[in-house]
């Protein structure tokens, strides 16, 4: 069983991770996958790129989950006023504060681009949900400093979402 301590407490009801990584990754300090999420969620507030209005979507649900779990998260939708009551941001640069880890729920051409908006506004953690990775955006993050998550562990399945 992965623990984890967060913002909220102990969270060591969290399932062992499905996609474990046990050999070390030379770009990330030699931290297994399990780190990287350890590190990612030790801290806070979180942004949601790709954040979406509908409720089927993952953007959505990612959102949910963060807010499900009694984390501060921010839904980045440049089209969206509001999802699920919360006030939506148009970008990284909008962010009320900085944000410590971004979940990216996105097309992998628009990951690209995003992973250097969240590095120049500070944030350290990308977290790129299955489908939204790309070769491109995983080695330009990991370029920039960013502790990556990529590769097939999802923050639904970790922090154990519930419709």
């Amino acid at each position: 069983m992965l623990r984890l301590r967060s913002v909220v407490g102990d969270i060591s009801r969290i399932p062992t991770l499905r996609y474990r990584v046990t050999a070390s990754c030379p770009r990330t300090g030699g931290m297994t996958q399990d780190e990287r999420i350890r590190a990612f969620l030790d801290g806070g507030p979180f942004a949601v790129a790709g954040a979406s209005t509908k409720r089927e979507k993952y953007g959505n649900k990612v959102l949910r989950c963060y807010v499900q779990d009694g984390r501060v998260a921010f839904p980045l939708n440049p089209r969206a006023e509001t999802i699920e009551g919360l006030t939506c941001y148009p970008d990284f640069a909008a962010l009320p504060e900085v944000a410590h880890g971004a979940s990216f729920i996105t097309p992998p051409a628009i990951t690209d681009v995003l992973v250097e908006e969240a590095a120049a506004a500070g944030v350290q953690h990308a977290w790129m949900q299955p489908g939204a990775e790309s070769p491109v955006a995983i080695e330009r993050a990991e370029e920039l400093g960013l502790n990556v998550i990529a590769g097939g562990a999802c923050l639904l399945v970790v922090l154990g979402f519930r419709e």
